[in-house]
């Protein structure tokens, strides 16, 4: 406590700094299990006939995590949305600042709004991307039930057509335990044999394929399997997807913010020149309006944010990413699918989960702008 019992003293910029992180971890806390359940809503899907509902989403995690499940990855979502919100407001308010420098009513249009909101996302999407990545894959593992296997359950796992074609035929433990110490350097008597191997599931099947998004989600791992620019898989997406959330989120919200002012404007006597002196909007209006846009913008940006959780959850090896780059792979679909990351694949599931992301961006919207009024008038 210091400058006559104010928490942060005189630093104006500091107290809002403070402010705004207490503000999104506050909104990011309050929604984080409907992001969870969206998630696995939208990676769950596969055609029109093979889904998961939410029923189904909330049971198996339930089953596979407890109550803990739903905030899986909230750490790494915190420290995305810090560095994110922090770019996206600080982006638009410098570029609405630039728009209204030289005019008297300081008065932004909703086209530069617009403007603004696409730029602004446009930055976000770079700094939010890795740590969206971190926290998709700890969200997919919790509706994965942890268990140490031995030798002998790994053995009965990894060949499943080995008890079909030959009944009743036991698997000599001996040789398995000798074919292992030849693959790697693990023991034979590991805890965990099998989610270790599956750090190099080509030793173990031979078929080539790569683990799971579940045994792929600590940075080492991601690092070390996939390379550096996994960190950013999910960009083309991501960016689409968060330029048309900021533009129709700050356009919207212009749009009411200007209704309010102007129907405060109405009301007084004498009526004031311009909207500007009809001072400022009341917090909990504000807060309002702030959801309401929110559930807008998650709605347009929607389908952009399916393919962005979807081309995440995929496990690409380093290996493969070089002989695409050789081979000069070219990503299927229409010219805009290819601009923006979605895959023709994804087509029929895109509009999975809408209106939880619809709820999930409200209510954050929503508790951010309103925690950060009541956190600043707190520090004032």
């Amino acid at each position: 406590m210091v400058g006559g019992g104010k928490p942060l003293g005189d630093s104006v910029f500091a107290g809002h700094a403070a402010a705004g992180a207490a503000a999104i971890s506050a909104s990011t806390v309050a929604v984080h299990p409907l992001d969870t359940v969206k998630t696995l809503i939208q990676l769950g899907a596969a055609g029109k006939k093979q889904k998961m509902g939410l029923r189904q989403v909330v049971d198996r995690l339930m089953a596979a995590s407890g109550p803990a499940g739903f905030y899986s990855g909230i750490g790494w979502s915190i420290m995305g949305k810090l560095p994110g919100l922090g770019a996206r407001f600080g982006t638009y308010e410098f570029l609405t600042a630039f728009y209204k420098d030289g005019r008297e009513d300081n008065y932004v249009y909703y086209s530069e709004a617009m403007l603004a909101g696409i730029a602004a996302g446009a930055v976000e999407a770079v700094f939010c991307t890795p740590f969206e990545l971190f926290k998709l894959r700890n969200q997919v593992s919790s509706v994965i039930p942890s268990r140490a296997m031995g030798p002998a359950n790994v053995a009965q796992e990894s060949f499943p057509l080995l008890s079909k074609l030959l009944p009743g035929y036991v698997p000599d433990m001996r040789v398995w335990s000798s074919t292992v110490s030849l693959l790697s350097d693990l023991s034979p008597k590991h805890p965990d044999m099998l989610g270790a191997l599956k750090q190099h599931p080509w030793m173990l099947t031979g078929s080539g394929k790569p683990p799971l998004p579940s045994a792929v989600q600590l940075p080492s791992r991601v690092i070390s399997l996939e390379g550096w620019g996994a960190l950013w898989r999910g960009l083309r997406p991501g960016i689409a997807r968060d330029c048309v959330f900021g533009g129709m989120f700050f356009s919207t919200w212009q749009i009411i913010h200007t209704a309010m002012l102007t129907w405060k404007a109405v009301n007084m006597k004498p009526e004031p020149r311009n909207i500007e002196d009809a001072g400022p909007v009341h917090p909990f209006a504000s807060s309002v309006a702030a959801g309401f846009a929110g559930a807008v913008a998650a709605a347009a940006s929607h389908t952009f944010d399916t393919a962005k959780s979807r081309s995440e959850c995929t496990v690409v090896p380093k290996y493969i990413a070089m002989e695409r780059k050789f081979l000069k792979w070219k990503a299927p679909g229409t010219w805009i699918e290819r601009k923006t990351g979605i895959s023709p694949a994804d087509r029929n599931v895109l509009f999975r989960g809408i209106g939880l992301r619809m709820a999930h961006s409200g209510i954050a919207s929503f508790v951010l702008v309103g925690s950060y009024y009541l956190a600043v008038d707190y520090i004032s």
